[in-house]
């Protein structure tokens, strides 16, 4: 059959069957972006047959290389494979929306009863589960990543970069990037850096083939979508009130959150603690806490940031002041990853095929493993001690813990939730929740 003529997926979907599929996803997607990944596999593949295997492997590579939330892009691709970009639009929301509605009301929650003695005590628990979640993270990535002493060391150096001189997360990124293009291309390997567009195996769309003039017309319209709004929030309020504050700052988080959400927190957490005062250092894990409890991607934990820096600063009644900071984050946050998919995903073969990008991409996981064990370092010293003080030996700062200051219980609770994650393999919902139970019945006693 003539490739021309292949331009069906395995099954066609109508727009309400995806809606109604995509809904189910949305609203079951929890347990990370493993978890998600595998639901749609099983949802996508193997059941409503709307995509074969090699061509949902070749979307999820293509979205791994992507910074931003795989998952929700990956059902985003799939959305726009079979539908255009209404179905990638639809597909889209239904994968962020119903964690960001039950993020929100739990971010009202926490703003109002967060002083109420049951709350900290479930808030206390989910605090130190979430350094366990973190430490595990840590242990599968290092393991995936560092193949080499060469990226080991990579790792090593992210780590004392943005722990102990401050570099700002996005620098670590393109500077590795960089030494692992360099590297590869010093190597004087013959690998082409170019590849046609490969046969998966399964019909490609027409509005899925490469086209110039698409392209153009796809950024253009997806990067005024996700910037017009900016500049009109800028000239409506000034670039210094906390609105604009937001919507400059989850722009840039939306490109540079290669390797996930828990690559960037570190970066999110200085930035929003330190130099905006958004928020404090326990309420970062607070929110990463709720996070894990919703469903759709953990990038979603942004949002808790921006409802609180928005019901604090934005000199409005609390609660209205949150909802609109944590709609800014929601929109500066996931408007790009549209951009991404409906101008790349045409180009995926070729992007995929580029040897020194990948070894660029390498390059910046290994830096990932780096910024993650920070992550780890800095939960872990908040969660456990009660003061830190920031000191300066020439030119690190390193945060140093008061001993008097240690929270016994919190440790406890943490290493029990660790041998429940990373040992005895329990699902993280309900070590979340034997967490949340430990630390309301310590609060309470």
């Amino acid at each position: 059959m003539d490739q021309k003529d292949r331009v069906r997926p395995v099954s066609e979907p109508a727009i309400g069957e995806l809606f109604a599929v995509f809904a189910k996803i949305g609203l079951l997607s929890f347990g990370g972006p493993a978890g998600q990944i595998a639901l749609m596999h099983r949802v996508l593949v193997e059941e409503k047959r709307w995509l074969d295997e090699p061509r949902f492997l070749h979307a999820l590579n293509y979205c791994m290389l992507l910074p931003g939330p795989e998952a929700m892009q990956l059902a985003t691709y799939a959305g726009w494979l079979v539908q255009g970009v209404r179905g990638g639009i639809v597909a889209g929301l239904l994968f962020v929306l119903p964690g960001a509605a039950v993020l929100i009301a739990l971010s009202t929650i926490y703003l109002l009863a967060g002083e109420v003695t049951l709350v900290q005590g479930l808030l206390f628990g989910l605090k130190a589960a979430v350094l366990a979640v973190v430490l595990e993270a840590l242990i599968k990535l290092s393991t995936r990543a560092l193949k080499s002493r060469w990226l080991g060391a990579l790792a090593v150096v992210a780590f004392v970069a943005i722990a102990f001189l401050q570099v700002p997360f996005p620098l670590i990124v393109l500077g590795a990037a960089l030494v692992g293009a360099a590297a590869h291309l010093l190597s004087g390997r013959s690998d082409s850096d170019t590849a046609d567009l490969a046969d998966t195996g399964q019909a490609i769309p027409e509005w899925a083939r490469p086209s110039w003039s698409r392209f153009i017309r796809t950024s253009a319209v997806w990067l005024a979508i996700w910037l017009l709004p900016l500049f009109l929030v800028q000239a409506a309020l000034g670039v210094e009130h906390v609105f604009s504050q937001e919507a400059r700052f989850f722009s840039v988080m939306a490109t540079v959150t290669f390797g996930g959400a828990y690559a960037v927190l570190a970066y999110v957490a200085q930035q929003a603690v330190e130099v905006y005062g958004w928020l404090r250092p326990d309420e970062m894990l607070t929110g990463l806490g709720l996070a894990e409890t919703t469903p759709g991607p953990l990038i979603l934990v942004l949002l808790f940031v921006g409802y609180l820096g928005g019901a604090r600063l934005a000199a409005l009644e609390p609660v209205t002041g949150g909802v609109l900071g944590a709609l800014v984050a929601l929109w500066f946050t996931f408007a790009p990853c549209f951009l991404w998919i409906f101008a790349g995903a045409p180009y995926v073969e070729t992007v995929r095929n580029v040897r020194w990008l990948a070894a660029a991409l390498a390059a910046v996981t290994a830096a990932v493993v780096g910024v993650i064990a920070n992550l780890a370092l800095w939960f872990a010293i908040h969660v456990l001690f009660a003061t830190v003080d920031e000191r300066g030996l020439g030119p690190f700062s390193v945060a140093v813990p008061d001993p008097a200051s240690f929270d016994p219980a919190a440790a406890v609770i943490g290493l029990a939730a660790a041998i429940a994650l990373v040992r005895l393999k329990i699902g993280m919902i309900p070590v979340l929740a034997a967490s949340a139970l430990a630390g309301m019945v310590w609060l309470l006693a």
